[in-house]
């Protein structure tokens, strides 16, 4: 399934797999016509990773869950974190489900679709991670129906990553941005659970508030002509749920001590 929308062109770079996908492939109405997406796979895939890339839009909701941080990279990609150790998301239990009630960002919900660009196309495909855990043969929610169009879950998935593809988009702009700013800083933290231990986190950029309050006004009302002001009070909101973290953290360590009592 090919969009009208239009991609970068290639650069020749070997990129790196995105985060979750195993073996994603372009939709094909001959060779997935009896493909089809499995019914409640769960949160399985997300369930050993603690930090997601965010598009700006969702900030605002994002930030009443999870903390928001930026990648140290050129890019500052704005991330939710998830947990405080290592392959461990604290909000999907081993039953693969989300914590209820917390909101779950597009890119978790975007899998297992995914854009590519075709090699010698500048034109969006749908991708989809085919593997036993999320697709299957003869299935209910089949890609194509019986005349090899399109079904309405595939033309939803594609509705739904254009949409993404254009937040994204819009993301890379402001977080280039907010690089070259001067307005991030290095961060790490000393984060006390259950048991006094001690767990250390890096490895992320956050806003220097301090640094924002003694902005200059040309480039304040730069941020404010660009929309972007609410954005950045979303990331400084946020920080008050490293606290959720903890506690989510806290609870799951006191069940695995109780365990082995």
């Amino acid at each position: 399934m090919v969009d009208k929308n239009t991609a970068p062109k290639d650069d020749g770079t070997v990129r790196p797999m995105p985060l979750f996908y195993t073996n994603p492939a372009p939709l094909d109405s001959k060779r997935h016509a009896n493909l089809a997406l499995k019914k409640n796979f769960g949160f399985d895939y997300a369930s050993d990773v603690n930090a997601v890339p965010v598009n700006m839009i969702e900030m605002p909701q994002v930030c009443h869950f999870y903390p928001i941080a930026f990648s140290p990279d050129e890019n500052a990609t704005p991330v939710a974190i998830m947990g405080l150790r290592d392959n461990e998301n604290l909000f999907v239990n081993n039953k693969g489900t989300w914590e209820e009630g917390a909101y779950i960002p597009a890119y978790i919900r975007r899998y297992p679709f995914i854009f590519s660009e075709l090699p010698g196309s500048d034109q969006l495909t749908l991708c989809v991670d085919i593997n036993d855990k999320v697709t299957e043969e003869n299935g209910e929610q089949k890609f194509f129906d019986t005349d090899g169009k399109p079904s309405a879950l595939a033309q939803n998935a594609l509705e739904f990553c254009k949409s993404y593809h254009a937040a994204a988009q819009q993301t890379l702009e402001f977080s280039r941005y907010l690089a070259a700013s001067g307005l991030l800083v290095d961060r790490k933290a000393e984060i006390v659970v259950a048991g006094n231990r001690r767990i250390n986190f890096a490895g992320f950029r956050i806003l220097d508030e301090q640094k924002l309050t003694q902005m200059d006004d040309k480039d304040f009302l730069e941020w404010r002509k660009r929309g972007w002001l609410p954005f950045l009070y979303a990331h400084l909101f946020s920080g008050s749920q490293w606290q959720r973290l903890t506690r989510l953290l806290n609870e799951k360590l006191e069940k695995e001590d109780s365990k082995k009592k």
